[in-house]
């Protein structure tokens, strides 16, 4: 056990010089630009995602985590940590057979035949098809022996490295580590309990009993425990297997349509989804009936979000950016300090893309990758539910067009939509409300343009009216230029000094040297403190939206 966190460190240590490598512009030959440094970020983010597999259970559920936090992370390793699937070889069966007496004691006895080869093996858990004394069939859903011990020993060492990287001066400012750390601890323990996940499926279960296009298979509650789940067996098709659904007489398109169409119930209707729906996770049976499985990944809408969430389908649908950013800042994703300007401009452009018709194939995975670039370095928070509906209509969207190339997303979204953009949840009368207040909103301030015209001709008049000009970008390179000639000066004298110590050195009183070199000690490191400015002045200048947020005419 104590080489374990001996190897945690080794692979924080290995990261954090690759990442100083990958910063330093000179490690690039021929250059920095932002395809090479995007494919370096992609590399490292292939190797860390390798090395989280290497460790195991904990550190798989935790990059599929931090893949939730692009406000974080950089886009690259969002993405590579996002597809991180985990398949482990399965643990020997009577280690199975030794915990299912021990979870269920006398219960054991329902149990009359369990089949000795898992259906499938991950990093949790594996899973093994049994019948019961009264002709149930049912999978036993079995934890990994000894999770918990290993879980908590990682987490506590990455509770120490959170605390260490929230000290460091560049990676820690603006990013709470330590409370990161501790929000996949406390999720990542909840995961161990299956109890848990029994309630998520019978929740979910729940929500499409009146569905029969939709199959939730039923918790076995006497033979579920805390390391034990017990569900209904059923059996289906993998969705993206389109030769055998074609082979059962099944229409690809009608399943595309039934998955996204249930998918969006669950986010519009009843806010608690399903956060993990990768085509394992999806089936289809005989009868063309959609199947859902492990629950154990399930998210939810909060009040807040959800409360807005119709105002800004609408702002959407009106292709109004200003209205749209000041909800998402007032539902808690946009910091409220941030400068609106250059979060306006990409939101206007995704809105072009997504709503201008004829629509694109992947407009959800291109909006995704859009928000990725947005947030990653800038003061936003984005809620990790947000995250994860759009990763799963992201799979959606590539599972529908693998089932049919002419599947469209946002086609299939706008009946569900409506709904939203007519009411945001507290009644009929929403939308007349709505309506009212905004027609307010105009009135006064329609009554309030005569007096600030007033005012503003007696303030021309009078010789008071001041014009503000925000000229960012050349205050930055004013600023840029003030150094590179602080900069120059001081090489100039670091140069007179060095010529200087060494006609010293071979005139008669060599020890007369160390004047010019006690000299050009406070000098270097002056010269050194502006290369130090300049590097970060040039770093600024490469962030997104930077160079252009003090010319937003809006």
């Amino acid at each position: 056990m104590i080489q374990r966190p001996l190897r945690i460190w080794w692979l924080a240590l290995r990261l954090s010089a690759g990442l100083w490598w990958d910063g330093k512009r000179w490690t690039y030959p021929g250059g920095p630009t932002p395809e090479r440094r995007s494919r370096r970020a992609r590399r490292r983010a292939r190797w860390l995602t390798r090395e989280f597999l290497a460790l195991g259970s904990a550190f798989i559920k935790l990059g599929q985590l931090l893949s939730a936090r692009p406000d974080v992370l950089p886009p690259e390793l969002v993405e590579e940590l996002a597809s991180l699937q985990d398949q482990v070889p399965a643990f020997p069966f009577a280690v199975v057979q030794a915990l299912l007496e021990e979870e269920l004691g006398e219960r054991c006895a329902e149990i009359i035949d369990l089949e000795e080869l898992p259906l499938g093996s991950a990093s949790l858990a594996q899973v093994h098809r049994a019948s019961l004394r009264s002709g149930r069939q049912v999978v036993l859903k079995v934890q990994r022996p000894g999770l918990e011990r290993l879980f908590r020993l990682d987490l506590e060492v990455l509770q120490q490295l959170a605390a260490v990287v929230q000290r460091h001066p560049r990676w820690g400012r603006g990013r709470d580590w330590v409370g990161i750390a501790q929000e996949c601890r406390r999720v990542l323990l909840r995961e161990l309990d299956f109890r848990l996940e029994a309630e998520h499926a019978a929740r979910f279960r729940q929500q499409f009993l009146d569905d029969p296009g939709i199959r939730i298979p039923a918790v076995v509650w006497e033979l579920s425990s805390r390391r034990v789940l017990c569900l209904d067996y059923v059996p289906g098709i993998k969705i993206n297997d389109r030769d055998a659904l074609l082979a059962a007489g099944i229409v690809p398109a009608a399943v595309a349509e039934k998955g996204a169409a249930s998918y969006l119930q669950q986010l519009v209707r009843f806010g608690f989804f399903h956060a993990d729906p990768h085509p394992g996770n999806l089936a289809v049976a005989p009868d063309g009936t959609l199947i859902y499985y492990d629950f154990g990944m399930m998210g939810q809408l909060s009040g807040r979000l959800r409360s807005r969430l119709g105002r800004m389908v609408r702002a959407a649908a009106a292709r109004d950016a200003s209205t749209l950013v000041k909800e998402l800042q007032a539902s808690g994703v946009i910091a409220p300090e941030a400068d609106p300007g250059p979060v306006r401009r990409l939101v206007r452009v995704m809105l072009n893309d997504a709503l201008t018709p004829p629509f694109s194939a992947n407009v959800l995975q291109k909006l995704s990758g859009d928000l990725y670039d947005l947030v990653y370095g800038q003061p936003f928070r984005v809620p990790p539910e947000l995250i994860f509906v759009m990763r799963a209509l992201s799979t959606f969207e590539g599972v529908g067009r693998s089932l049919d190339p002419g599947f469209s997303l946002v086609a299939i979204a706008r009946p569900y939509l409506l709904p939203l953009m007519t009411s945001s949840g507290n009644g009929g009368g929403d939308l007349l409300g709505e309506l009212s207040r905004q027609a307010a909103e105009v009135g006064s301030r329609a009554l309030g343009i005569p007096r600030r015209l007033d005012d503003s001709l007696a303030r021309i008049e009078q010789g008071d009216l001041q014009v503000q000009i925000r000229a960012g970008e050349t205050d930055r390179l004013l600023r840029r230029l003030a150094l590179a000639q602080q900069s120059a000066g001081q090489s100039m004298l670091l140069a007179g000094l060095a010529v200087a110590a060494s006609l010293l050195a071979t005139s008669r009183q060599p020890a007369l040297v160390v004047i010019p070199a006690v000299a050009s000690l406070p000098v270097g490191l002056g010269w050194l403190k502006l290369q130090a400015r300049l590097s970060r002045d040039g770093r600024l200048d490469q962030l997104p939206g930077i160079a252009t947020s003090t010319t937003d005419p809006d």
